[in-house]
């Protein structure tokens, strides 16, 4: 089967150990993640967290189902890029000398459209927000200026849905529990 590459969202509660328990369930599969982010989501309570990695639909599928039995797990979807709007952010740490002593540093910033967040005297942290790709195309050029430290997250994402997957589930187990609280049971 064709490998490709997916983001699986996962809608927790916030438990201590449950992230070691789904990583559990990508290393049983041989299923080697390329990025992960967690955070709180729109709905108080909830953490969402975002697992990027290449496979086939049909194993991943499986996954999704074994993800759902987690006690703390509410919902997990799996998504192609299509799907949704995805970024990352990088940081860069170079020496201010090199920046002020090199007139194309200053320039590739410029066109890489990254932003200049603390400058010493010493170091300069560069932040780039953007897909994979791009962040990885201004690391290959920062890096004959000495990159003294680098970091990018993992892949953080919104569905092009109008209303998100989750929230319907929601809004159908809403509806599903005052149906069973009517009085006529109907």
């Amino acid at each position: 089967m064709d490998k490709k590459l997916f983001t699986i969202s996962v809608f927790t509660e916030n438990q201590v150990g449950l992230l070691n328990r789904i990583s559990i369930i990508f290393t049983r599969r041989g299923l080697n993640l390329e990025s992960v982010s967690s955070s709180a989501s729109a709905m108080p309570g909830i953490h969402k967290m975002n697992f990027s990695l290449h496979g086939d639909r049909v194993t991943l599928e499986k996954v999704i189902g074994q993800i759902e039995k987690c006690v703390d797990v509410l919902r997990a979807y799996l998504y192609t890029d299509d799907e949704i709007v995805y970024q990352e952010v990088a940081l860069y740490k170079v020496p201010t000398p090199k920046l002020l002593d090199e007139p194309n540093l200053e320039r590739i910033i410029r066109e890489h459209n990254a932003r200049i967040l603390e400058i010493t005297r010493d170091y300069t942290i560069i932040e780039k927000t953007g897909h994979e790709t791009e962040t990885q195309a201004l690391y290959e050029l920062l890096s004959q200026y000495d990159i003294q430290q680098f970091i990018r997250s993992g892949r953080i994402c919104v569905t092009k849905s109008p209303t998100e997957h989750f929230t319907r589930f929601l809004e159908e187990q809403e509806e599903r529990r005052r149906l069973m609280d009517r009085p006529d049971g109907n």
